[in-house]
């Protein structure tokens, strides 16, 4: 591929900007030779203004959302993309969440351009369980694993019951709630059933990847291998 090409499709500008850039000698290899439009050594070699090169596709990054962001460019307010670098929105092919946060969820988000790779995780047979740390209004009754676990509790407006979940209780007001699947507003429309509601909801786990304490809300990074095949651990 050349190097106008790979810039571009990494979102460091069109074409004509690449190129211009390109010639004005921005583009170096790590001893510091500028490189021309038809020099391309490996990926890990080329330097951005003196900075190293985003990973190129396939790329997954996992994102620690705040509160405040939808996961959607087509909806009002803030949203997660602008919590990463501006050139992300222009990477061919683009990056997607894998599944949806809603804006006032936090937690674990995994966004990837590895269109197969989105599916999997979350089609229903990757058993990939997302676990969520639940705050509540109200305290516990003490019957809400058994309704959650059942298998029969209907959701107002659906007709299909939702597959069993799993509580821990970890406090009068908190608990861990493991799903199956991600239904709109899932956890919240749960707790609202039994006259709950939930006041804070983060999501801590994806499979058996879990997010990592070192990583701050609203900061993101790219997953490493051993990372990404633990999701389907």
């Amino acid at each position: 591929m050349k190097l106008v090409k790979l810039l571009a499709n990494l979102g460091y500008g069109s074409r004509k900007e690449v190129q211009r850039l390109i010639r004005a000698g921005t583009v170096t290899d790590i001893n510091g030779k500028v490189l021309g439009e038809n020099n391309v050594p490996p990926i890990n070699q080329i330097l951005f203004r003196g900075e190293a090169l985003d990973p190129p596709s396939p790329l997954v990054i996992m994102l620690h959302k705040p509160d405040g962001f939808t996961c959607s460019s087509e909806d009002p307010g803030s949203t997660i993309y602008e919590l990463l670098p501006e050139r992300f929105a222009l990477r061919n092919p683009g990056l997607n969440p894998i599944g949806r946060l809603d804006k006032d969820t936090t937690g674990l988000l995994l966004m990837t351009d590895d269109g197969i790779l989105l599916h999997k995780i979350i089609h229903p047979k990757s058993k990939c369980l997302k676990v969520y740390h639940v705050t509540l209004d109200r305290p516990l009754e003490g019957h809400e694993a058994d309704v959650f676990s059942s298998g029969t509790l209907l959701l107002a407006s659906e007709t299909r019951p939702l597959l069993p979940a799993k509580l821990e209780v970890l406090g009068e007001k908190e608990a861990l709630i493991t799903l199956h699947e991600g239904r709109y507003h899932q956890v919240r429309r749960m707790f609202a059933s039994t006259g709950n509601h939930v006041t804070g909801l983060k999501r801590i786990s994806i499979g058996g990847l879990q997010l990592p304490d070192s990583l701050e809300e609203g900061s993101w990074r790219a997953l490493e291998p051993e990372e990404l095949a633990r999701i389907f651990a």
